[in-house]
């Protein structure tokens, strides 16, 4: 079911309409770059880029086990992954909020892998054993984050913000 779109009047132009969803889906599905937010032991948050990628309605990422943000995770799964551009005035932003799930199982995991590839070139090349990627002498853990809320931010001419609520 798709999630209805929201505009907030308070904080976009008279001009401005919601986007459909698939119009949100499309910029997750291009996007580069993504920002993670995790919530430290200690209440603090950590914020790191990494790459992500969006596949069966969920926005999919990995990291080493020891890092900080997977030992965040272990204590607080819930996430924000953000991604747009670095200028006020033009582009869109998109914030995802979430929980973070491991994904473990092989068959997918090579699936991920693939999309991984395909998107970010052979830099990006993962082996899939025993529930993990695998990627040289490393491994690493892959979290899918299917939306809870995400929120668009229209920059420019006009500007809007956004809402779309899942179940």
């Amino acid at each position: 079911m798709e999630p209805q779109a929201e505009l907030d009047p308070r904080y976009s132009d008279e001009t401005a309409t919601a986007p459909p969803w698939s119009e949100a889906e499309t910029l997750l599905t291009a996007a580069e770059l993504f920002w993670i937010s995790t919530v430290r032991p200690d209440g603090r948050p950590h914020v790191t880029p990494l790459p992500a990628v969006w596949s069966h309605g969920a926005l999919h990422f990995c990291t080493g086990p020891e890092e900080r943000k997977a030992r965040n995770l272990d204590q607080n799964p819930q996430v924000v992954l953000t991604t747009g551009t670095s200028t006020w005035d033009k582009g869109y932003d998109l914030v995802v909020e979430g929980e973070a799930v491991r994904v473990a199982d092989d068959r997918r995991l090579r699936e991920l892998a693939a999309a991984w590839e395909a998107k970010y070139g052979s830099f990006w090349h993962f082996e899939v054993r025993d529930g993990y990627f695998q990627h040289g002498a490393g491994h690493a853990v892959v979290f899918s984050v299917a939306p809870r809320t995400v929120f668009g931010f229209g920059k420019g001419e006009p500007f809007s913000q956004t809402r779309w609520r899942f179940a």
